[in-house]
């Protein structure tokens, strides 16, 4: 019993690293329509970004941690806003060039992080709490689970109360739906849209950090990596859908913790095929919206 309250907490709080991915990927096409297959590079350098401030400074303490969290969040945001001004927003309706630039820079992201940072990876510690563990259920669940799933459910709280309860979050919506019109009432749209990819990469740089944690180390490709699964959890959730990538995230996750367990390892295997499944059966998602 206890080793499986252990396997359904990881597996949670590896849904809830996903999510942390996924939701700037959500964000940002169902707000902007554009897939952007560079934010591994955002989650990367997030990640790195946080390493270099903590171990300036004592690493054991939650400050440097604290810091290390709010400097990775800083660091994607605005490498994903440079991004969407000079590279996205010149291929807005054009989607072919906006793939091939974003996977191009997802490319040379990771060269410049293994020219800068080395190919090997760093392996790292945190505040000495985060590495001990809590009873729950019988279960020793280490105590960073906690930590992703609290800024998980902050972060989508936060993201829904932006889009429904603030200026920017009406512009950015209404903007959406026509732009035309928006534009007309003197409204720039544009910086809008900037603003999107910015709450994006910063979820990607948090979730880097958290990564950073949650696996013990950093590395050049750790943000393609799990850019995979994040992909993976955005589409079956529904494009676009906030809600259904943290459903997915979950159920994503928390498969695959109980497949590399009771079945040898297979659950990558079992995430793939997931998303066969619901391609087939059901294209928008769970919870995505059928277009006319």
């Amino acid at each position: 019993m206890s080793t499986l309250v252990l396997l359904l907490a990881t597996g949670v709080g590896l849904g809830a690293l996903y999510f942390l991915i996924a939701s700037g990927l959500s964000l940002i096409y169902g707000l902007m329509h554009v897939l952007n297959f560079a934010h591994g590079v955002f989650l990367s350098l997030g990640a790195f970004v946080g390493w270099e401030i903590a171990r300036r400074m004592d690493v054991s303490s939650w400050g440097g941690f604290l810091l290390a969290l709010l400097a990775g969040a800083a660091a994607g945001a605005a490498v994903a806003a440079v991004t969407e001004l000079l590279l996205i927003r010149p291929l807005y309706n054009r989607h072919i060039e906006q793939v091939l630039i974003t996977v191009g820079l997802g490319l040379v992201g990771v060269a410049l992080f293994e020219g800068v940072w080395g190919t090997d990876a760093i392996f790292i510690a945190g505040p000495a709490w985060l590495d001990q563990t809590t009873s729950l259920l019988g279960a020793r669940v280490p105590n960073e689970v906690f930590v992703i799933v609290g800024a998980a459910a902050l972060l989508l709280v936060g993201l829904v109360l932006f889009l429904k309860h603030t200026r920017y979050g009406l512009i950015i919506r209404a903007g959406v739906e026509n732009r035309a019109m928006v534009t007309a009432l003197g409204i720039d749209v544009r910086r809008s849209f900037t603003l999107v990819f910015a709450i994006g990469g910063a979820a990607a740089g948090l979730g880097g950090v958290l990564a950073s944690q949650y696996f013990g180390y950093v590395s050049a490709h750790m943000g393609q990596t799990l850019l995979i699964f994040a992909f993976i959890v955005t589409v079956i959730g529904g494009l676009g859908s906030l809600g259904g990538a943290a459903v997915a995230a979950v159920l994503v996750a928390v498969s695959q913790q109980l497949a590399n367990f009771y079945l040898g390892g297979t659950g990558d295997l079992i995430a793939v095929l997931a998303l066969a499944v619901v391609l087939l059966l059901r294209p928008t998602g769970l919870m995505g919206v059928r277009k006319a």
